[in-house]
């Protein structure tokens, strides 16, 4: 880390996601936001590129890369699809993979993640419930043990891949939180599950999906579900029964690397654009817009803070490889929630002021569907609003490992008896 370089390896592949990028996924974004649908045949067309399940081990049909390399194709992906539908599908199907085949059953990764490397099925999280989505100690979803089975019942809300579950050739499903003790606010009764609502093109009733109408990213779907009685086999438990709490914790830090490394290419996209404009638009006299302090200084401003945002992301992208790949010695899983918090809370929130800022610079040709702006305003903002985690937990989790749990920890944080 102390070089700021990539590899040789490294960049090799990020120029070829780069490349593929720009012929198959550049010419479509558009048209990708407007019909709100990611076609079919560029999901494969991704999963024979080998940009799903990267970081994934060969033996459960990933690429056995790194979470650099990963970080560096979602960013790459985000750059030419700055709405970040494409970049989002991708990073699912990298991120929550990683946690499964680091924490699951043999049996269950052995099953799944080869249909998600192959494009074939889809594979998410589901934590957020209607009363709230970074509350997961919340969780009102209940999973029973009956016989060898688990029977799970519960509702989940603003959920990703919901359409496309039910329209990939074999389907897939989630990384489900539940509670498997007595109901109540607790960290320690929470157990994780691997729920294939469709798999091997079969849907099961027990799943009862519904897909929401968004201002945003329009071509991945966004939706709830509810399970009644869906049984589970003992196998697709994820962990140790009433552990799941902390091992979802590490999944939502993997997947943070990947969501902020989305914000920080379609950012780069949108100066981009921007830098274009400022130097060949004229005004008064013929001056470039960036001859006018107010606009060049701003503009160096959000280029220092995006490069920032990609710092950040990288740092927490070369700590996970340490941590979860190499298996570092010098460091611990919690030495990721910094960087990883860090990441999150800069990279959306600066994507969000780079769109605001870029949209005014272009005037009245910025508020034109024509101008293309506010598809990636409105893409990368559902994280600024709190998609894998509320802005204002990022910043608490910086405040506790900074200043110390023991002096910001909130009276409601206290766990109940």
């Amino acid at each position: 880390m102390v070089d700021f370089e990539f590899s040789e390896d490294e960049i090799r592949f990020r120029d070829s996601v780069r490349e593929f990028a720009k012929r198959y996924i550049e010419p479509k974004w558009v048209e990708i936001d407007e019909k709100g649908r990611i076609p079919m045949d560029l999901i494969k067309r991704i999963a024979d590129q080998g940009l799903f399940a990267i970081p994934v081990p060969e033996e459960y049909g990933g690429m056995g890369g790194t979470m650099v390399m990963t970080a560096l194709a979602v960013e790459e992906i985000a750059y030419h699809d700055p709405a970040v539908a494409v970049a989002v599908y991708t990073l699912l199907n990298n991120g929550w993979p990683l946690a499964l085949a680091l924490f699951g059953q043999e049996e269950a990764k052995m099953e799944v993640l080869p249909k998600v490397a192959s494009g074939d099925a889809f594979f998410g999280i589901a934590s957020t419930e209607p009363q709230g989505g970074s509350d997961v100690a919340g969780n009102k979803t209940v999973a029973k043990k009956v016989g060898d089975k688990w029977v799970i019942n519960g509702e989940k809300a603003f959920i990703s891949g919901i359409r496309e579950i039910q329209e990939l050739p074999e389907g897939g499903g989630f990384f489900l939180v539940a509670k498997t003790e007595k109901p109540g606010w607790s960290h320690k009764r929470i157990t994780d599950f691997v729920v294939l609502p469709k798999w091997n093109g079969k849907i099961r009733e027990e799943w009862k999906p519904t897909v929401y109408e968004e201002i945003g990213r329009h071509g991945l779907s966004t939706g709830g579900f509810t399970l009644e009685n869906f049984e589970v086999d003992d196998k697709y438990r994820i962990g140790e029964v009433n552990k799941g709490f902390y091992l979802v914790l590490q999944g939502f830090n993997i997947a943070r690397i990947l969501v902020a490394a989305a914000t920080v290419g379609s950012a780069r996209w949108a100066l981009d654009r921007a830098k274009e404009w400022l130097r060949t638009r004229k005004l008064f006299q013929g001056r470039p817009i960036a001859s006018f302090e107010g606009v060049s200084f701003r503009y160096a401003e959000l280029y220092t803070m995006v490069e920032a945002a990609r710092y950040f992301v990288y740092k927490a992208a070369w700590m996970a490889d340490n941590i979860y790949l190499s298996k570092s010695p010098r460091f611990k899983p919690q030495d990721l929630n910094l960087p990883v918090a860090m990441a999150k809370m800069l990279g959306p929130t600066v994507t969000t002021e780079v769109y605001t800022e870029v949209l005014k610079w272009f005037g009245a040709y910025g508020y034109t569907k024509e101008c293309n702006a506010h598809r990636g305003w409105l893409g990368t903002f559902s994280y600024t609003i709190g998609a894998e985690g509320a802005q204002n937990i990022m910043k608490y989790i910086i405040a506790r490992d900074t200043l110390g749990s023991d002096a910001v920890r909130n009276v409601w944080a206290k766990e109940e008896e």
